[in-house]
Order: structure tokens, then sequence, then C-alpha cells
């Protein structure tokens, strides 16, 4: 007969390990040599029984002292190895092994007998929806009202939203809302329990099934609901409507419906956050001389004055005419931003009024530092 290899090998530990690497060391090889989860080795079987047996000598104090002074003559005869028929040895404890990453390759999970509890009927939240909302410039900045019209899931009125009539106990599987059968492995005997099919987990079904839901419980029904849109609102934002989302499934609540809003732009205005900005066209005039303007706002015309000498894309800031976000509580500025408009076309008397302003004093302007910068570099 073969002599065995030495079991601190079969694991591939040392001789110091610990009771943890042990342990760690045998789940991977279990798994690894599982002949049920490795198809490809046709020795898996045998690696798998000789992993088993290097770990329950290995993992009982008593057993590995004498295997480490004697060898395998030490334990020979006291391992009780159970084979395949179950981890029957004397020195395993099954809460060692995590049975769970096996069974769910191999049957799928859902062993009820291991305690893995089914979810197959708990009340679950519906899935949120998004619905994309254009609005107006106005509409977003001053708020609105809009009418949607949605088609929403609700609990069927003719029969409550139990989906039958005549409630009675589930005759297969007697109200508990399972079905436990048994099943036999390479591993053993196991129980595992699975969602009632007849009563769909609720251990309950109807000597009469409704027909405006076909037992579902539910029924889907076109509604026009308003929404308020609060003031401020800015594309890319985002309201909740609760409870307008998907259905829920076993009597959990309905998600929420998500509206995205997408805000057209103005012909004037142009915003900012809450920021509004106004480009305002003046005369050479006006920008030599200054003046007052009205300057239309999102409140009404106010009456701005313009100082003297400005120039184009010169600013002027008017706190609190922004926008009103209501969402946030806050309230934008608005800036006037001057353009002086050069005129085109002048008459001969205009073009020398203009020529006259050459004889204008600029010794400290732009324009004389500029020339002279000019004339440096000929």
């Amino acid at each position: 007969m073969a002599q065995k290899r030495d079991y601190y090998e079969v694991l591939g530990v040392s001789r110091s390990a610990t009771d943890a690497e042990i342990k760690s060391a045998f789940r991977k090889k279990a798994k690894e040599f599982h002949p049920d989860l490795n198809k490809d080795d046709p020795n898996a079987e045998e690696k798998f029984k000789e992993v088993q047996e290097a770990y329950e000598v290995l993992s009982d104090e008593e057993k590995r002292k004498m295997y480490d002074q004697y060898g395998e003559a030490g334990v020979k005869g006291s391992s009780g190895f159970g084979g395949f028929g179950g981890f029957g040895g004397a020195g395993f404890d099954a809460s060692d092994f995590d049975f769970g990453d096996i069974f769910d390759n191999i049957f799928g999970g859902g062993f009820g007998g291991f305690g893995t509890k089914s979810t197959k009927n708990r009340a679950t939240r519906g899935s949120d929806l998004l619905m994309q909302i254009k609005l107006s410039f106005d509409e977003a900045v001053y708020g609105c009202k809009k009418d949607l019209n949605l088609d929403v899931v609700e609990d069927c009125d003719e029969c409550d939203g139990k989906g039958g009539f005549n409630e009675e106990t589930c005759e297969r599987c007697h109200g508990s809302g399972t079905i436990t059968s048994e099943q036999h492995t390479i591993l053993g005997s196991f129980v595992s329990k699975t969602t009632c099919p007849n009563c769909k987990g609720t251990g309950k079904t109807f000597a009469k099934k409704c027909s405006k839901c076909n037992g579902k419980g539910k029924v889907k029904n076109n509604r026009t609901i308003t929404v308020n849109i609060p003031a401020g609102i800015d594309t890319g934002d985002r309201l909740r409507v609760s409870g307008k989302g998907n259905p829920g499934t076993n009597g959990g609540p309905n998600g929420d419906l998500y509206l995205e809003f997408s805000v057209s732009k103005h012909e004037y205005f142009e915003r900012d956050g809450d920021d509004i900005y106004l480009e305002v066209p003046i005369t050479i005039t006006e920008a030599i001389l200054g003046c007052k303007k009205t300057i239309p706002t999102l409140y009404g015309n106010i009456k701005l004055t313009i100082p003297a000498g400005v120039d184009s894309l010169d600013k002027q800031r008017i706190r609190g005419k922004g926008i009103d976000n209501q969402s946030k509580n806050t309230k934008g500025n608005m800036y006037v931003v001057m353009k002086v408009i050069t005129p085109k076309k002048l008459s001969k008397e205009q073009k020398k009024l203009i020529s006259a302003l050459d004889n204008t004093d600029l010794e400290d302007s732009e324009i004389t530092a500029f020339n002279k910068f000019v004339d440096k570099n000929e």
C-alpha cells in the first residue's frame, strides 16, 4: 500500500500552523477538490477525502500531538473517517466549515435546514421612476403647477388589494408559505425549503379569484396628478413625488417618481445658478457722459444710474434681483453688463463732432500708453 502524504503537506501549512490557519487552509482545499465543484480533475474525490482526513486529525489537539510524535501510526484506527456519508469524525465541528458557499454553487442556495431564510415572501419596495420635464424660463424662475398624466399601479378596489374572495389556508403548504423537500447529495441528505407555488408564499388562497385584477391585487389606472414646482428650479434639478413609482411586491410600498427638469433659455436674461445677467446696449454718448436708464428685472423695471466713462463689458450689480430659490431658501443678484454700441453711419456734422474728440487730453489713458509702447518697437 502506498504511504499517505504528510497531513501538513496535504493542507499546505507548516507544522507550526495555528488552529485558525489550519481551518482556513481546510476550507480552501475542500472547495478546490470537492467533486461536485471540480469536474476537471478525475482525482478530485480522492483528494477531497485526503483533505478531510488531514483536517480531522490536525484540528483535534490530542490527535495532532500523537501525529506529530508518532506519525500516521499514532492516529491509526482512531480517526473514524466518515467518507462522503458525512463529516462524522470525532474531531470535526460542522460550524468550522462554511457550507453556504458550496451549497449555493451546487444547488443554488435556499437550504432551510441550515437556517437560510427565504426572501421570496418578504415585502419589497417598488423601484423608482424618472420622468423628464421641460419648463419655460418663467416657469422655472417663478414656480408653477404641472399636470402629469401617469399610469399608476394601485390596490384593486374590487378585492381591496387581496386578489380574491373567501380566503382559505393553502392546502399544499398548510399555511406555512413554503414547501419542504429532502435532497440526497454526495455530502448527505439535506432539507430545503422553497416558496409554495400554489399560494406564492402567502400561505393563503382564495375560493374565487378576482376577475378585475386577475388575482394580483393590483391594477393599473391612468391618473392625472398636479405637481407644485417650486420657484428657482434649474436644469438638472430633481423633484421627488412620493409613492408614484413602480409597485412593490408582497405588500411592499410603491417606489417614488423623480422629475428631472430641463429649462429653456430666455431671450435676454442669462442665468448662472441663482444670479441673472442682462446685457444692456448703450450709445457712445451714454457711455461717455453717463445716464439714467430703465432696466427690466425679474420683478419689474427699475431706474439704473450708469456712471460716466463706462466701457463695454463693465458690470453693475443689483443686489437681490436674482432668482428667489425656494428649495435653497436663497436669493441671487442681478448683473447688468454694458454693451457700448458703435454707430455705423454718421452724417458730416456728426463726423466733425467725433473728430473733435481727438483733441481730448488722453495723456493718462490706455491709448496713450499703448502708443508709447508701439513707438518703442519701431
